[in-house]
């Protein structure tokens, strides 16, 4: 099977072949894609994107913190072990994470263990729409809304991620 699918072929996939090629579209969430499995056929990857989206909007709000803890820290020790999904390693680097000063990598330590102590889920940014310098601009700021706002904004910013990794899937015809 080749990298890129046409909506086409995705309406074709059982749902194991589904699962496993958009089992990874929202961290760790394989259950994602197989729940919108049954949603097929789609009229293109916004519509898939759709049914996503509106099931991940249905969690209850434990669920949501769920989808949020299964994400790593950006540039946190899974990144330094090497031990990201590959998707995770490609959008950090994207966004320079890689490229980070010594300084800059204590700073995001810093502040996600401080965002993890007070909200209970790591800091979640589409990093692919954002570089070094708004991803620690973002999370400083971020660090000063409630629960309830940064629930909302991290599932958002889950939504972004989702879209980008399935257009490196199936490319929009449009």
């Amino acid at each position: 099977m080749s990298d890129v699918l046409k909506i086409s072929q995705v309406n074709e996939l059982n749902y194991e072949d589904f699962i496993g090629r958009f089992g990874n579209v929202i961290e760790h969430c394989s259950i994602v894609a197989a729940a919108v499995w049954r949603f097929r056929p789609f009229r293109d990857v916004h519509h898939l994107h759709q049914e996503i989206c509106s099931f991940v909007d249905l969690l209850p709000e434990t669920g949501k913190e769920g989808v949020l803890r299964l994400h790593p820290d950006l540039a946190g020790r899974l990144a330094e072990l090497g031990s990201l999904t590959q998707e995770s390693s490609a959008e950090q680097k994207a966004a320079g994470l890689d490229t980070m000063t010594p300084e800059e990598k204590q700073l995001l330590k810093d502040t996600n263990i401080k965002y993890r102590d007070k909200f209970g889920f790591p800091f979640v940014i589409c990093a692919r729409q954002n570089k070094k310098e708004a991803i620690l601009k973002g999370i400083v700021e971020r660090l000063e809304h409630s629960a309830e706002e940064e629930l909302n904004i991290g599932i958002e910013e889950v939504k972004k991620i989702c879209l980008l990794r399935l257009l490196s899937i199936v490319p929009d015809d449009k």
